[in-house]
């Protein structure tokens, strides 16, 4: 890999981390219609990682409120509400933690296709396409309850899968819960947070026990930089246009690179 391959794929995943079109569809896309070699995963991973840093220094404050609040709970200070929308995020969580346990490895050896991919692409955007127009308008993040966060971290569960998106799916089920546009949007990055570390990690310590050795040190830093970037200038960006544009030139960009992807394969 040189550092141009780097640098594309790295803006790549930070914009499809937060837009609703499919991180890891697009990284595995990408080598394939540039006739690049496969990144590999620990690159993969150093992107994730990078999105993540441009995800916390964005949030960094209602993070931050969210963390006080939530160990304020341990210690008598109540129930604020940045308190229980800090529970609701760790319990959303719980589903993407347990599905990756048991089928990370089934994931990466099978799904990540062309074909798979462009499947996922299509049908999860008719799903937030029809989420998007027929949702309620009625609710901002602090009013979901421990339903919605599980209903919303099991759609999160479902990311895993190539081609699905993870934002994508999270404001896909928040908009069928009646949460407004704006709001779906934040409360899927936050609950991105401790998702990406999840998956980060463990990817992580993969790599460090097992082939670290011949790894670009040099190419991952520089994708996660970049992919840092990218990502917080993605989510400003993006919360400041979604509530006008809706989620439908999304869908329309998933169902578009489906329909290339069937025609390049047939």
């Amino acid at each position: 890999m040189n550092p141009i391959h780097a640098i594309v794929l790295a803006i790549i995943q930070g914009l499809s981390e937060f837009l609703p079109i499919s991180s890891s569809g697009h990284l595995i896309l990408a080598p394939y219609f540039l006739d690049w070699p496969d990144q590999g995963l620990a690159f993969d991973v150093a992107v994730h990682v990078g999105t993540l840093v441009g995800l916390v220094a964005y949030f960094r404050r209602q993070l931050l409120r969210m963390a006080r609040a939530w160990f304020a709970s341990f210690t008598g200070g109540g129930l604020t509400p940045d308190g229980r929308l800090a529970w609701y995020v760790v319990l959303g969580t719980v589903p993407v933690g347990l599905a990756g346990i048991a089928f990370s490895g089934f994931i990466e050896q099978m799904l990540r296709k062309p074909l798979f991919v462009a499947g996922m692409l299509a049908g999860f955007g008719i799903l937030m396409w029809a989420a998007d127009r027929l949702g309620a308008e009625r609710r901002d993040e602090y009013t979901v309850g421990w339903r919605d966060a599980l209903l919303i971290g099991g759609a999160q569960a479902l990311a895993l899968m190539p081609g699905t998106s993870r934002s994508g799916v999270t404001m896909t089920m928040a908009r069928v819960l009646g949460l407004t546009r704006s709001a779906a949007a934040r409360f899927s990055f936050l609950l991105a947070v401790p998702g990406i570390a999840m998956a980060g990690g463990f990817e992580l310590e993969q790599l460090l026990s097992g082939s670290g050795n011949g790894v670009d040190w040099a190419m991952m830093g520089l994708g996660l930089v970049v992919a840092a970037v990218t990502g917080y200038l993605c989510i400003h960006v993006l919360l400041r246009v979604i509530e006008r544009i809706g989620l439908a030139p999304f869908a329309l960009y998933r169902l578009l690179v489906a329909a290339l992807i069937v025609l390049v394969q047939g």
